[in-house]
Order: C-alpha cells, then structure tokens, then sequence
C-alpha cells in the first residue's frame, strides 16, 4: 500500500475513537488529529514540532505570513512561535487527518554529534522558525514504520526510538534540515533567540526591554532584533503581546473572571488598553468572546 493510504488508515483507527479526535503517545511525543469540518482560526503557540499532513489542508500564520499545508506537505518548527491554526479543508468523506511529533533537542544533538553532521549540513541563521515542504517517499516510509508500531506495543519501547531516529535523519536531510539542524546545536544563534522566547512565555506579566532580552541571548541589540524578526516574523514586543493575549484567551475559557482581572493577571495595566487588543486579535472585544468560546466548548 502507497504511504499516505496507509497512514490516513492507522491514523483513522486510533484517533477517530478518541474524544475531539485526538490521540496522543506521551512517551514518543506523538499526536494524531482527524476533524471533519473546517475550523475557526485557533491561535496557539507551537513548541518544536515534526508535523504531517495526511488528508484534507490546514492553514497556519505566522507574523503576516501564511503557510497553507495540504495532503503529503510537512512543517517543521525549529522554536516557541505563537501560530494560528485553521484547518482549511475537512468533509466527513474526506476529513483532516495530521500527525505530529515532538523534536527533541537531544535527540536531534545526538544524531548530529553521531553522524558528524554539524560541518557538513551547515547552519543558516536568517531562516523563519517554521517552514513548509513535500514529503519525500522516504520520509513518508520512516512515518509509516513508526505507526505500525503502535499496533505492536511489546516491539514499540524497543523499535520506536529507531523508528523516530529515521525520521530525524530524514527531515535533517530534507528542505527543512536547517530548521532541524538548530535544534539540536546548543551555541547556534536559534538556541540563543529561543532563551528570550522562553523567558517571555514564562515571564509574560513583565515588560522587559529589548536590552534586557538581547543580553538574555549574549546578542547586541541590533543583532538580537534582526535575527528575532527573521526567526519568528515579527518583533519581540510583537511576540510578548501575542503570548499575552493568547493566555488572556485560555483563562478567560478556563474560569470565570471578570475581564479587567484577566487583563492584569497577563501583563496589561489599562483595561482599555487589554480590551482593544485583544478585539484586534480575535475579533470581539474579551467578555464577549469568552461566551462565544464557552458555548462552542459546550460550558455555561
């Protein structure tokens, strides 16, 4: 059988069960989605991440850029990027099916540090954080073998590490190997724009200033701002609002508090302030966007 068939067939047996057509291996840090419908954009923040399309199209944006993903095209997310995420193509005849791995940055060291690869697949350091390729059949066969695997699950603790170790050489040796390539090397100049992205994500109630977090990288602050808008496409102060937002989102869904409150639990002084932006981002203003998001989540 042809990869792809194969694939939407595994997929289908293990995630179409699954409550909102989830299903997930923590210990592989795989994910498998189907969905029959198209979806409303859904902002999120993407951690590094191997991710298929298997049927139907998904759109991500990124800054001012958009990344349509249709059946047999991958992505790879090199670092902690704030996306929006709509699938785009989705019928109950032909549903969306995905999956997505975890890059481990270990993993990924090893495998460089084993192969000797570092010299020879050089870095480049002005590409975005995520981009967008065509499988390759070998790609797709590495896919297969790991997900065959699930069926088997006295050979997965054994076979799946040499099953997601293929994958790895695989996209280290696609399009997107530079993306993968960072990952895994600890002085590149990603690993340094990703400790300020984490420090945002975990700090996002601070407002620190770009000197602040271009000396978090070991940058200047000419050179941290460049190589920040070139990884993530937009500007740091531009990131931290979106991380800001998108937790004001999640707090507003998870629990009743009123809106002011979630606006200063997230970093926001000025009400006002808070309420415009976030009507910017997601189209209504916050008290009415948490009703909306809590009855299509089915919550009173």
């Amino acid at each position: 059988m042809e990869p792809l068939p194969e694939l939407s067939k595994l997929i289908a047996r293990h995630a179409a069960p699954a409550p909102r057509g989830m299903w997930k291996n923590d210990s592989l840090g795989l994910m498998f989605s189907v969905a029959s419908r198209t979806s409303a954009p859904n902002p999120q923040v993407y951690q590094p991440v191997f991710a298929l399309v298997v049927q139907g199209e998904k759109q991500l944006v990124l800054g001012d850029k958009i990344f349509r993903c249709g059946k047999g095209t991958f992505i790879v997310v090199s670092v902690d990027l704030p996306i929006t995420f709509q699938i785009s193509r989705a019928t109950p005849e032909q549903p969306y099916m995905a999956l997505a791995m975890t890059l481990k940055p270990a993993a990924v060291a090893t495998l460089l540090r084993e192969a000797a690869a570092a010299d020879r697949f050089p870095v480049e350091t002005e590409a975005a954080g995520m981009g967008v390729s065509d499988a390759a059949p070998e790609l797709l066969e590495a896919v297969v073998r790991l997900l065959r695997l699930i069926d088997h699950p006295r050979a997965l603790p054994v076979l799946g590490p040499m099953a997601e170790r293929e994958i790895l050489w695989r996209l280290l040796c696609s399009d997107q190997g530079h993306r993968l390539r960072q990952i895994g090397l600890a002085d590149s100049r990603l690993a340094q724009i990703g400790r300020a992205m984490r420090w945002m994500r975990e700090n996002y109630r601070e407002a620190p200033s770009v000197d602040e977090l271009a000396h978090l990288s070991a940058m200047s602050v000419t050179s941290f701002h460049r190589h920040f808008r070139a990884v993530a496409l937009m500007s740091p102060l531009q990131y931290l609002k979106q991380i800001r937002l998108q937790e004001a989102r999640a707090r507003l869904l998870a629990r009743a508090e009123d809106v002011a409150t979630v606006g200063h639990a997230v970093g926001y002084d000025s009400p006002s302030q808070f309420s415009r932006e976030y009507k910017r981002a997601y189209g209504s203003p916050p008290g009415h966007d948490a009703r909306l998001l809590r009855a299509a989540n089915g919550k009173s």
